[in-house]
């Protein structure tokens, strides 16, 4: 598309990467990082180290997985294979919907799974997921306030995926008996538009939509350009959603003279995070870096084999 090359974020996203055989997803790292490399490695060591001086580096690596395949043992793992953000499916922070929808974790397991992940210093990019069976918009909203309000959670990132009726599926026989009926698209964007206002600025929201062909769908929104529309509704409200992605300077012109240095910190159960940025006036983003400081207790956790004093997440 036009872009330089020399700096790659890997992302593997679908599915859940951790059930897949070790062998396997240490075959697969490595044969990515070898097309990086442009050479055939030996081993995974080989790659990794043939990378931090080649063509195409690579930055960043992200997967996607379950809160309850999340171990101290797969922890341990996703180190050893340089991942550095981790998508993870909480879905929902009520266990009575989790158990409705059969999601097979409850919100404890969200919660540890996401405390391990940002004490071993991975990016916390978490999926919630509004329109479940037993929602409604109001408890939807109460849900989407439990990621800011529960220290164990606070993610750095978050998908917003409304749930979509594909056929085939136990909620597609629950909606063709009656028993389940998904938002209509003006109800959603209104939910939607009440959840992004609320955003703290030290998140990015990658999307409110998940990309499904409209085809696919049986029952739910179609309207893939959902985000645009939640954000026309928030400026006829005069409200603004505050997330890294809302504010970011883009296109628009800018000088270190226009910017001003900001600091916002807050905790977690084991960590206290501090969100630097640099903004303009009218709190539009150039650029920002996150530090993670575990606290003493937690300074050397039993999962790794070694811990810094201090995290950056970039």
């Amino acid at each position: 598309m036009g872009h330089s090359a020399d700096k790659v974020e890997l992302l593997v996203l679908g599915g859940t990467w951790s059930a897949y055989p070790r062998s396997y997803r240490e075959w697969f790292v490595k044969r990515c990082l070898d097309a990086m490399n442009e050479v055939t490695s030996e081993s995974l060591a080989d790659a990794q180290r043939l990378n931090e001086d080649a063509r195409h580096r690579n930055v960043g690596l992200v997967i996607e997985t379950r809160p309850d395949w999340v171990t101290p043992a797969e922890v341990r793992h996703l180190r050893q294979l340089g991942v550095t953000k981790v998508q993870l499916g909480v879905q929902s922070l009520d266990d009575r919907i989790l158990a409705l929808n059969g999601r097979g974790h409850d919100v404890a397991t969200s919660q540890l799974a996401s405390r391990m992940l940002r004490l071993a210093g991975f990016k916390l990019h978490l999926h919630w997921m509004p329109n479940l069976l037993g929602a409604s918009p109001e408890t939807d909203r109460e849900d989407f306030g439990r990621l800011w309000s529960d220290p164990a959670l606070r993610p750095d990132e978050l998908k917003i995926y409304p749930c979509s009726i594909i056929e085939g599926t136990e909620l597609h026989r629950r909606w063709r008996s009656g028993l389940y009926e998904p938002y209509d698209d003006e109800t959603l964007v209104q939910l939607v538009a009440d959840c992004k206002a609320t955003i703290p600025s030290y998140c990015r929201v990658n999307r409110v939509f998940r990309d499904i062909p409209a085809d696919d769908i049986v029952a739910g929104s179609k309207r893939s350009n959902l985000r645009q529309l939640v954000q026309r509704r928030l400026a006829e409200e005069g409200r603004a959603c505050g997330c890294i992605r809302c504010r970011e300077v883009r296109g628009s012109p800018v000088t270190a003279a226009d910017l001003q240095f900001t600091s916002m910190s807050y905790e977690t159960p084991d960590t206290r995070e501090h969100f630097l940025s640099a903004e303009s006036a009218s709190r539009r983003l150039a650029g920002f870096l996150r530090l993670s400081f575990p606290s003493r207790l937690h300074s050397r956790p039993p999962y790794m084999p070694s811990c810094p004093r201090s995290a950056t997440r970039l």
